[in-house]
């Protein structure tokens, strides 16, 4: 399937090491700026994991112009079908049943799953049965007037 190809990303994770190792999906060290605002195979490819004795984190963007919400979406309640003239947008669940819809493809990404949303793709983010939170990264010119509504159940199109 295309949208899964193309926002969903490979997993790479060392895991049980007493020392610090930093890798990103094609194995590239930490230091590198993220490329592109638009490319979700750059954008997705310099996701950095760094595993810790304690545990790992996940670096998701170094040194960039981005913003950065956390959204709450409750079950049954959607955000407005849209699309977005100066930004790209990726997306990490933080709660199981996250749904999004990007153009006409609906997909259920797993919580910690990055999907990246290109500027000017059509996208929703859709509350079924259970209330979830999106990590949202937006790259680019971040404005709440950048949003094209195409259908909004609340009438704000």
């Amino acid at each position: 399937m295309f949208l899964q190809k193309l926002y969903t990303p490979r997993s790479i994770f060392v895991l049980a090491l007493p020392v610090k190792v930093v890798i990103n999906y094609n194995k590239k060290r930490i230091g590198k700026q993220m490329s592109s605002i638009t490319d979700p195979s750059k954008v997705l490819a310099e996701i950095l994991t760094t595993e810790k004795p304690w545990g790992r984190f996940i670096q998701y963007v170094l040194n960039q112009p981005v913003t950065v919400k956390v959204l709450e979406i409750h079950a049954g309640e959607r955000v407005s079908y849209q699309y977005h003239h100066h930004r790209s947008e990726l997306w990490i669940p933080l709660d199981e049943g996250a749904c999004v819809r990007i153009e006409e493809e609906v997909i259920h990404p797993d919580p910690m799953e990055p999907v990246f949303i290109p500027q000017g793709a059509k996208h929703q983010l859709i509350g079924e049965s259970q209330d979830y939170r999106i990590l949202e990264i937006a790259f680019g010119h971040f404005d709440e007037e950048d949003i094209v509504r195409l259908d909004d159940k609340y009438g704000r199109v």
